[in-house]
């Protein structure tokens, strides 16, 4: 069986485009060439900036010819039908064959389709691939059609076996696939010629080409790490950055140079975020000082004089960059000095957060007596609570968030505690956008829960207010993440808030905006929403979606503390042979209460008495319910759901015994009701822990 090598030669491809690209590129030539008859034992894909290349192994050397009979019309059916079967099979009348059928005689059909040679396979595949790839851009060059990434030079596509390689016939607007490629642009940038991948891999790495992407994230980082080490530094860890630099180069080359000293005052965010977001450069700490002093730059080429020009021109460009950074802080500095950092936020005043939602300085005074309202309910001060909120967006004023938008909250941080503010104040104003993401950490301290659920609460409110809602996967506000952030803030730090429940944080938020409450004060929609989210949650933690809706359908759902609780324990019961079976016992009694509720027209919830009991297996049921209601009631009203779900559990046995030894339907319509009425007592004692209805198998 031949190995398949494939090789897409081009301009530099954007580093955060190749990990997709390289994806794409497998799915799209194995599952041709899985289409089209062949097999293959295993394949993988690497890239460099200049090249995308496919290898697979044990790739079949042709198509098997295929045989398939099909079935055509009676040989009395009439001509047309006749027709239409020979040209759907390209054969002729007398290429047909007629067989006995039950209803009759029949015309049947033997088609063959002979096997393919995979180079004839491949070259369809990958032309097809080149013309489809779908890259986020793409553009056109020359006078040629084909639109790539940046311009194509080079198509290097063989089948290799033990007699050698075969190119693959293959032509792209010009571009005519062979069996060569190059090294590296600078280093080695001859071309030349290869038999199969080990000889591809080999003599690339002769010409100063790592191919794989992962060698090359490694090769740097053990690079920085060993050069931090001997100066008793770290680097710090990045893996997007890695990522990314391991993308830009193809032969690494790890330098690491020292920050001046006229800059090591600044913030380490703002040093690790300018070297990252402008020149691709790693932080290196020194841990005696706890100061970002370092850094790491990865150049693409081996030189003469080990880097020191490169690292020289480095240097000074960093220098200029930080230069401007150093003036950022300087003139936020005297701003605050001069006019505190309530000042510096005066401004947001002008700034429009939303032309149906008013400006930035509006959506902080809402914020603030959201703040206030929420600061009990988390055990914080609603003073400082309030402190906080109004000062948490002032450093969108500030020039070093201008530069570095991604700095909000973190440079109000350093701002508050240049003015002086109480430490709580100031994590709550680096703190209150938290969390972004499902990875990120939860606020704890009570002053930046209060502000991080104001700020979101707002935002939620306000966009339903207007109806800006999410819609499929529009999210354009982040809608779905502030709700996220709100469960999150809820779960982490055991909070009990009635989020709909008059008056609530949602109301109160309703109520700033100015919504009238035939137009919106309604919540449930919103409440709706969190359901939504909070399923997504919890489904991530290992709970059932059934187990999630059988919660949600008992009082209290507002509560995301309560339901989630609610949802562990029901999750947990589930989980045993008990808890499993009384689900097939509960609904047994339900579907049986159901049917004869809606035959007799009436409802039997009441009335069940032990005197009428005729069997041992009755009377036993009659007292596992009252032991269990016993149990279930204060477990219920003291939140041990786990023993309430316990006690429910154990109705399994004597449900089951009565099933096996009573009928439900018997002729006496005394008993008969009775026994009707104490399977509602099933259905409400069970009612009474979750809405095991919404139970799934």
């Amino acid at each position: 069986m031949p190995d398949l090598l494939i090789e897409l030669f081009s301009e530099e491809i954007p580093a955060r485009m190749q990990a997709r690209a390289r994806a794409d590129l497998q799915k799209l030539i194995t599952d041709g060439v899985v289409d089209a008859g062949l097999t293959y034992a295993h394949a993988g894909t690497f890239s460099t900036p200049r090249r995308l290349v496919l290898a697979i192994e044990g790739l079949t050397a042709n198509s098997p010819t295929l045989r398939e009979e099909r079935k055509g019309p009676r040989t009395d059916a009439p001509e047309k039908a006749l027709d239409g079967f020979l040209r759907a099979t390209g054969l002729s009348k007398d290429q047909l064959e007629i067989r006995d059928d039950k209803k009759g005689q029949v015309y049947f059909a033997t088609i063959e389709r002979p096997g393919r040679p995979a180079t004839e396979i491949v070259a369809e595949v990958l032309e097809h691939a080149i013309r489809n790839f779908p890259w986020p851009k793409s553009m056109r060059w020359g006078a040629g059609s084909l639109r790539w990434v940046r311009p194509l030079h080079s198509i290097l596509a063989i089948l290799s076996d033990e007699a050698g390689a075969t190119i693959v016939p293959l032509d792209v607007d010009g571009i005519t696939a062979g069996d060569s490629t190059r090294g590296h642009r600078f280093m080695a940038p001859d071309a030349f010629t290869v038999g199969g991948f080990e000889s591809y891999a080999r003599q690339l790495k002769l010409a100063k080409v790592m191919l794989d992407p992962a060698e090359r994230a490694d090769t740097i980082w053990h690079d920085a790490q060993q050069m931090a080490f001997a100066k008793g530094w770290e680097v710090v860890e990045d893996k997007g950055l890695l990522s990314e630099v391991a993308g830009l180069v193809e032969w690494p080359v790890t330098l690491m140079g020292q920050i001046d000293d006229e800059f090591l005052d600044l913030p380490p965010e703002v040093l690790q975020t300018s070297m990252k977001e402008h020149q691709k450069f790693f932080s290196v700490k020194n841990p005696k000082t706890g100061r970002i002093e370092g850094f790491v730059t990865v150049a693409n080429r081996e030189t003469a004089d080990h880097g020191a020009t490169i690292l020289a021109g480095n240097q000074k460009v960093l220098s200029a960059r930080l230069s401007d950074a150093k003036f950022f802080w300087e003139n936020d500095q005297r701003m605050i000095k001069t006019h505190g950092l309530e000042g510096m936020a005066a401004g947001l005043d002008a700034v429009t957060f939303h032309n149906k939602l008013g400006s930035q300085g509006a959506r902080i005074r809402r914020i603030e007596s959201l703040a206030r309202e929420i600061a009990p309910l988390v055990g914080a001060s609603p003073d400082l609570a309030a402190e906080a909120a109004r000062v948490a967006k002032a450093d969108l004023r500030s020039e070093m968030v201008y530069e570095f938008p991604e700095l909000q909250g973190v440079m109000g941080r350093y701002y508050a505690k240049s003015a002086s503010l109480d430490d709580r104040v100031a994590d709550a104003v680096r703190d209150h956008y938290a969390p972004l993401g499902p990875s990120d950490d939860v606020p704890s301290e009570p002053v930046s829960v209060a502000v991080a659920l104001a700020d979101k609460i707002d935002t939620l409110t306000g966009f339903w207010a207007i109806d800006e809602k999410p819609t499929g996967s529009k999210d354009p506000f982040a809608l779905r993440r502030a709700a996220l952030g709100v469960i999150r803030l809820v779960l982490e730090n055991g909070l009990r808030i009635k989020l709909n429940t008059r008056p609530s944080p949602f109301s109160k938020a309703a109520e700033l905006i100015g919504t009238r409450d035939d137009s919106f004060a309604d919540t449930n929609e919103i409440l709706s929403f969190f359901h939504d989210r909070l399923k997504v949650f919890l489904k991530d933690q290992g709970i059932r979606h059934d187990v999630i809706d059988a919660v949600l359908a008992m009082p209290g759902s507002d509560d995301l503390t309560l339901v989630v609780k609610r949802a562990e324990a029901l999750s947990e019961t589930l989980k045993t042979e008990d808890g499993a079976n009384l689900i097939q016992g509960f609904k047994r009694a339900n579907n049986i209460l159901t049917q004869a509720e809606e035959k007799d027209g009436v409802e039997y919830s009441f009335g069940a008495d032990v005197k009428f009991a005729e069997t041992p297996e009755e009377k036993a049921l009659f007292a596992a319910l009252d032991a269990a209601e016993s149990q279930i009631a204060p477990a219920m009203e003291a939140e041990d759901f786990a023993a309430a779900m316990a006690a429910m559990a154990s109705l399994r046995s004597p449900i089951d015994a009565f099933f096996e030894a009573v009928q439900i339907n018997t002729d006496s319509e005394v008993i008969r009701r009775n026994r009707l009425n104490l399977l509602s007592r099933i259905r409400q004692i069970c009612l009474s822990v979750a809405d095991l209805t919404k139970i799934e198998g």
